[in-house]
């Protein structure tokens, strides 16, 4: 890192956080553990600070501090060429499904608003989905059977910073190009820091699989001394 950022994490962590925590501090950062996070700490408003940690806690930090948290548009996906998802995607409402668009795929697009999976009828998914708005907003896709594998992949300005399998098994080298080809083509889409988790099926090669923000996101097996600069670039000062 070229100057000291302090980073602002939750107390509560884990190991594959406490891998970042130690990359940072090498790197000659700073790290602030907040507990009562909602509270603004004013010796922290003259610092620089980055952010890190699950979104209940970066989106309050990040508002307190007056800073942009980059993430990716969710409903990105659905609007890429299918050469790069290997499915039919398509943005809908809650309300707008119909019994015949089963057995699908979906997901929120807003995370965590319910369990993503394959549901395989309306009846089934109804049941999971129960008080939220119809016109809440979904991604469904076509089903891929046989996934292999899936990576997750560090990108900064255009560049995979790091690539690591978390599920599966699949040359890891040929999702690296497959993701600097997708980031060369697709890359004004996104933010100039981003998580793209890709996967792999025999029958369609690798495709991609969701985008995450590099403020939330888990290591899955990437190194942590590799990935910082995707961490410290989200965090954007509006001052």
């Amino acid at each position: 890192m070229d100057t000291p950022v302090t980073l602002l994490i939750p107390k509560k962590t884990d190991i594959e956080h406490e891998q970042i925590f130690d990359a940072w501090v090498k790197n000659g950062g700073k790290i602030r553990r907040l507990d009562k996070f909602w509270i603004k700490e004013e010796d922290l408003s003259q610092q620089r600070i980055a952010i890190y940690g699950n979104q209940a806690f970066a989106l309050v930090v990040a508002q307190l501090y007056n800073v942009e948290l980059l993430s990716p548009d969710d409903s990105l996906i659905a609007r890429l060429d299918e050469k790069y998802t290997k499915r039919h995607i398509q943005l809908e409402q809650l309300g707008d499904l119909k019994e015949s668009d089963f057995p699908t795929f979906i997901k929120p697009v807003i995370p965590k608003m319910f369990l993503a999976g394959v549901f395989g009828t309306l009846e089934e998914f109804s049941k999971n989905t129960a008080g939220l708005q119809t016109t809440e907003e979904i991604l469904i896709s076509t089903i891929i059977d046989n996934i292999q594998a899936e990576a997750r992949c560090y990108i900064k300005d255009g560049a995979v910073l790091d690539i690591a399998l978390y599920e599966g098994s699949a040359d890891v080298k040929t999702g690296e190009a497959f993701a600097a080809d997708f980031i060369a083509h697709n890359g004004t889409l996104l933010p100039r820091v981003v998580v793209v988790d890709i996967a792999y099926s025999e029958q369609t090669g690798w495709f991609v699989l969701e985008f995450n923000a590099c403020w939330g996101a888990g290591l899955n097996n990437c190194k942590a001394e590799k990935v910082i600069d995707c961490i410290k670039g989200a965090t954007v000062s509006n001052s």
